[in-house]
């Protein structure tokens, strides 16, 4: 694979520089190894020649065989266009071309056979073909079989590059010397012991496959070979990583946590709760720096949990911090925390950037003496001038809102590292988070406290309106407030979606007796946060908003939230907007807004947001609707790798496979880690011992599958 991914595809018989120009600056065509690997994105099937009668306009990329009757060319200048009749010998289709005229014109010759390929069309009561792909019917070679179709771009078409031309490169390609003998990128013992097939073979049916059996087992092998290299990169970095950063070790439980455990605790702990921290204590006597994602539902209980955490680091002389996205949920951090740690004698303080100078400055001398046991706050924590006495626990909430750098400046505010716990209420399918999260150890609590009811979800349309009006203005009159979330600011001609300007005025003619704020992305922060404060402290009663308030306000009184145009928004949102109420001990309600007239598939996803208040079953779907997403945007571990052929959402038992086998082969041969790592006693059972050989194949194949990772040695 070396001498391949070395060589220019200019090299390559039919491209030359100017075709390797355009697959490079279109397609990140390079090297012969990267044409290797640009694999078809779907195949249709050539084993068969259609009857221009069997035509539908639905049908993807059919074949016809016949003959052309005769040729004519229409319009003028731009407009000008080739038309051919073509006929199967009982019914007529029309071809077209606009481009290339004359060419075409002198190639084709009425009378004799041909074969057209292409996506049939229905236009004025008959059937026709723009620019199909024509091949002289030979009888000793029929067309047949699966033919791969790939990606192609605009510029790429108006240059005259088709799919059928990378076909003929990667033809040439497999003909060429230098792929007779395609060295394997896993090991015999790998290749053998899972039934693998050969690399060689799986590249070829990848691109010409011989039938849909080898093209699964082509797709197979692939999926398994990009997934492992995935997994061994993640799990190598992650093991490298605490070999080469020294933890802190918390041999104790002391006062203040066990003060707080059985005196002041608000309610009994969940089993999910006490499990979660048995797995953090562990964590946090080894030595290793603590490094854990704690997944749960919003009400689930996370902030005691990272609490207790902290109380962990101040029994053993060690100071923790909070960072959360917004001065709104930094300062109801603090209070919780703050009237826990009263109780206790344990001193929590706030820091966010709207603290004044004379207060921030009483907090930089606590956090340098180490009077001040606990801080909580914005990115006010980073900055330099905080000064920590002895950093022991930095707990970072709804971590997608912090980049991997800012992250790494907390880390440097200790001589070694603190521990890490990072808190996130969107739920995370378990593909995706081995994979994007794959460098953390993840926790999850999957219960709710005692006396938390579910939210009464309800689907509803705008013949419904009334009653849910009714229902909205019910709980109002109970003391509680609303919340009516809008999927735009203003109004969009082009779209017949509510917006929240028209939906203020509306609200507030509906309910004119209460006080009604409004929130969007827009607003100036300071803005933002009054109007924010006008809900929290119950001063206005209903808060219209957009998804700005999707990782917000905590609001118990709140116990009723109208979402309009449900049907614009994606599962995982839906769930982390209906996660704003539901959490005081009242019953609460989400009502979905829609149009009576939504597809079939609308309809189900909605359906499933009344169904089920679980968000791990509603990310799992909502990840095979719309696909895992921009995996680099979510992630921010700095593990970047690009998904050529297998499918987070629908590949989950390959993916616990190769992270099997990557787990086995990194525990059997240190050779694999960059660092000298300590001897894992596993079962000689469970190891997968490679040959050196195998060794330095994987570790070339690491080095560049993900030669453009990000250096966490840099900031770390």
């Amino acid at each position: 694979m070396d001498s391949l991914s070395k060589r220019d595809i200019k090299y390559l018989k039919g491209v030359g520089e100017q075709r390797a120009r355009l697959l490079a600056e279109e397609l990140d065509i390079h090297t012969f190894r990267d044409l290797l690997y640009t694999f078809p994105h779907r195949y249709v099937d050539r084993s068969r020649c259609f009857m221009i009668s069997e035509l539908t306009p639905d049908m993807p990329m059919v074949q016809v065989k016949g003959h052309f009757v005769r040729f004519s060319e229409e319009g003028e200048g731009a407009k000008k266009r080739l038309t051919a009749l073509f006929t199967d010998g009982r019914s007529m289709m029309e071809i077209v071309w606009f481009s290339r005229i004359k060419a075409i014109s002198n190639a084709y010759r009425p009378g004799d056979e041909y074969v057209v390929f292409g996506k049939p069309a229905f236009f004025r009561n008959a059937y026709s073909m723009v620019h199909p792909e024509v091949d002289r019917f030979d009888p000793a070679r029929p067309p047949h079989g699966l033919r791969g179709i790939y990606p192609l771009t605009e510029k790429l078409r108006n240059r005259q590059i088709s799919t059928r031309s990378i076909g003929k490169m990667a033809e040439n390609l497999f003909a060429n010397d230098a792929c007779r003998h395609i060295g394997e990128t896993l090991p015999a013992e790998v290749v053998k012991g899972l039934n693998l097939m050969p690399l060689h073979d799986a590249l070829f049916n990848m691109h010409f496959p011989s039938s849909h059996a080898a093209l699964a087992a082509a797709r197979e092998r692939m999926k398994f070979e990009e997934l492992l290299y995935v997994e061994l990169h993640i799990l190598r970095y992650s093991r490298e990583r605490g070999e080469k950063i020294q933890g802190l070790v918390f041999p104790r439980i002391g006062d203040a946590f066990g003060h707080f455990y059985s005196d002041v605790l608000p309610f009994p702990l969940t089993g999910a709760q006490k499990r979660v921290l048995k797995e953090i204590r562990a964590d946090m006597k080894t030595g290793r720096q603590m490094n854990r994602l704690l997944q749960g539902d919003v009400g689930c209980g996370k902030t005691l949990v990272a609490f207790m955490s902290m109380l962990m680091a101040v029994d053993n002389d060690y100071q923790a911090c909070l960072m959360a996205p917004t001065e709104i949920l930094a300062f109801q951090h603090f209070e919780n925390l703050k009237a826990w740690g009263d109780r206790i004698g344990v001193k929590v303080a706030l820091l966010t950037g709207s603290t004044r100078t004379a207060a921030r400055r009483e907090i930089h001398a606590g956090l340098r003496d180490g009077s001040i046991n606990i801080l909580v706050g914005t990115h006010a924590l980073i900055e330099d001038s905080v000064e920590f006495r002895s950093l022991g626990l930095a707990v970072i909430d709804e971590q997608h809102r912090f980049g991997v750098i800012q992250r790494a400046k907390m880390w440097k505010k200790s001589r070694i590292a603190p521990h890490v716990l990072i808190m996130t209420a969107t739920p995370i399918p378990r593909t995706l988070a081995m994979t994007v999260y794959g460098d953390l150890d993840v926790s999850v609590i999957d219960e709710l406290p005692p006396g938390r009811k579910p939210v009464d979800t309800l689907l509803r349309y705008e013949d419904q309106r009334q009653s849910v009006y009714s229902l909205v203005g019910q709980q109002l009159r109970e003391g509680r407030q609303a919340y009516i979330v809008y999927p735009l600011i203003h109004e969009n001609e082009k779209l017949s979606l509510k917006s929240l300007e028209e939906g203020y005025e509306k609200i507030c003619d509906v309910f004119p007796h209460y006080r009604v704020c409004y929130v969007h992305g827009q607003m100036k922060p300071a803005e933002k946060d009054y109007q924010m404060e006008l809900f929290v402290s119950g001063e206005a009663r209903i808060m219209v908003a957009t998804t700005v308030i999707e990782v917000g306000v905590n609001v118990p009184n709140a116990s009723v939230m109208v979402i309009e145009n449900a049907e614009r928004f994606g599962l995982s949102q839906l769930h982390q907007l209906r996660g704003r109420v539901g959490r005081g001990a009242d019953q609460s309600f989400c009502i979905l807004m829609s149009h009576p007239n939504i597809g079939k598939d609308t309809r189900k996803r909605l359906n499933i947001m009344t169904e089920t208040t679980d968000g791990f079953l509603i990310s799992e779907a909502d990840m095979k609707i719309r696909g895992p997403g921009d995996m680099e945007g979510t992630q921010q571990s700095g593990i970047a790798f690009n998904l050529r052929v297998a499918d987070l959402a629908r590949d989950g038992q390959i993916i616990q496979l190769a992270r099997e086998v990557a787990g086995r082969m990194l525990d059997s041969n240190p050779g694999l880690l960059q660092v000298e790592a300590r001897t894992r006693k596993d079962e000689e059972a469970c190891r997968l011992p490679l040959s050196p050989q195998s060794v330095s194949v994987i570790r070339r194949e690491l080095d560049f599958r993900f030669r453009h990772t990000f250096d966490w040695s840099r900031i770390s």
